[in-house]
């Protein structure tokens, strides 16, 4: 692999055709691996891990799914994926935006969706206030809650992704947001090499 640096102004520009035929010119035939990876084949590979939810359950459907977004794509995935299973049960997804500002997503989202053929019923939306100050921005409340959910689970978070969404889930659990009884789940993405960036 060869890492080569661009700046801001040519990063905003790095979807555009011009960029694009830079790249071709520059290195022949290329593969795009767009920024988070979001492409129609990650939102079907995404789509594929409610089935395997769905099977871990054993018949239990979930109520609520459950993920942090950056660039959308995987909460489309997850949506596409409770299109597709056809389940009796209303099944909802949830994207909690680590972006500040990430109104924007929820027309990505849907655009992913429509690339990948999906017919939405609604059913997701995505939740834009727990980002704490925007991409990779923290404090001390988060920093602590994450310290307490792994001392009570022994599961780690990271700080830019998984904090959030917890710390968001746990929010909303605690203002009855989801009906009493609601099977939830929520998926940790990972992540976790970013918190070496972090003094907590």
């Amino acid at each position: 692999m060869q890492l080569e640096y661009i700046d801001r102004t040519t990063y905003r520009q790095k979807t555009t055709p011009d960029y694009i035929n830079h790249l071709r010119n520059k290195y022949g035939r290329f593969y795009l691996l767009p920024e988070g990876g979001s492409n129609t084949l990650a939102i079907q590979g995404c789509a594929e891990i409610v089935d395997e939810i769905n099977t871990s359950l054993n018949g239990n459907a979930f109520d609520s799914l459950c993920v942090a977004s950056g660039t959308g794509a995987t909460l489309a995935g997850l949506i596409k994926g409770i299109m597709d299973s056809r389940l009796s049960t209303p099944q909802t997804a949830m994207g909690f935006a680590a972006l500040k500002g990430a109104e924007f997503l929820t027309k990505d989202v849907a655009d992913f969706l429509q690339q990948a053929g999906v017919i939405s019923n609604n059913n997701w939306h995505i939740n834009t206030d727990y980002h704490f100050g925007g991409y990779a921005k923290t404090n001390n409340a988060l920093f602590l809650f994450m310290e307490k959910f792994q001392n009570d689970f022994n599961i780690p978070l990271d700080a830019v992704y998984t904090g959030k969404m917890f710390y968001g889930l746990f929010d909303l659990i605690s203002k009855g947001h989801f009906a009493t009884g609601s099977r939830i789940v929520a998926i940790h993405t990972g992540g976790l090499q970013g918190n070496e960036g972090f003094k907590f």
